[in-house]
């Protein structure tokens, strides 16, 4: 099982946390509203014990971007709210004066946008702490239950999902959303000594 010590755990929450400040900055720019995100839950986890947490033994539906990313961390990245939640976060980056229709035929591209501004700031301060390059792939839209967008479910992997749990707070409207990437072992082994590298630099 892999397992971070207490100080490589801390050092993972603020590298994400420094993302998150960054997506939430680029956000804030968008909706020309104050964009507030939490300091993210970080947890590793079975994909069947993120798929229970997302309801799919419910059958509740989320909506996610995924994106892969390659170079400095192999992985494949995913930004998912409820479903019932994308409208109002979509309807609040860009503006409430649009029809349900309208909404609905933006959601995919703002939705889009939205996971791509925080996938990357994520991924990018990751990139950093390891000192090298990555380089990511288009943001894919997708609409299912944890099994569906996670794939493979009960399928043979040696590997564990990485997951931040956020709350967005988007003129006072408080929204959470999960942040996943599934690291198989390698990957897992290069971000405990990317942590590590991280952490002697704090000490120089």
């Amino acid at each position: 099982m892999f397992k971070l010590t207490d100080l490589q755990h801390d050092a993972l929450v603020e590298i994400f946390n420094q993302g998150v400040g960054q997506a939430a900055a680029a956000m804030s720019r968008i909706v020309k509203e104050e964009v507030t995100m939490s300091v993210p839950m970080v947890l590793f986890q079975s994909r069947a014990e993120v798929a229970r947490t997302l309801g799919s033994n419910e059958g509740r539906r989320i909506c996610a971007i995924a994106q892969r990313f390659d170079g400095a961390f192999n992985t494949e990245a995913f930004l998912m709210f409820p479903e019932e939640k994308s409208l109002e976060i979509v309807r609040l980056m860009v503006g409430q004066s649009l029809s349900l229709e309208e909404l609905s035929e933006m959601e995919q591209e703002a939705m889009s946008e939205i996971g791509n501004i925080i996938l990357n700031s994520c991924m990018a301060t990751l990139a950093n702490a390891s000192g090298r390059e990555l380089q990511g792939s288009l943001p894919m839209y997708h609409v299912g239950t944890g099994d569906d967008i996670l794939g493979q479910a009960g399928k043979e992997w040696d590997g564990m999902v990485l997951t931040l749990k956020i709350d967005f707070n988007i003129e006072r409207h408080l929204i959470y959303g999960y942040v996943a990437f599934l690291l198989d072992m390698p990957a897992l082994h290069d971000l405990q000594q990317y942590i590590d590298g991280y952490l002697a630099k704090l000490t120089v």
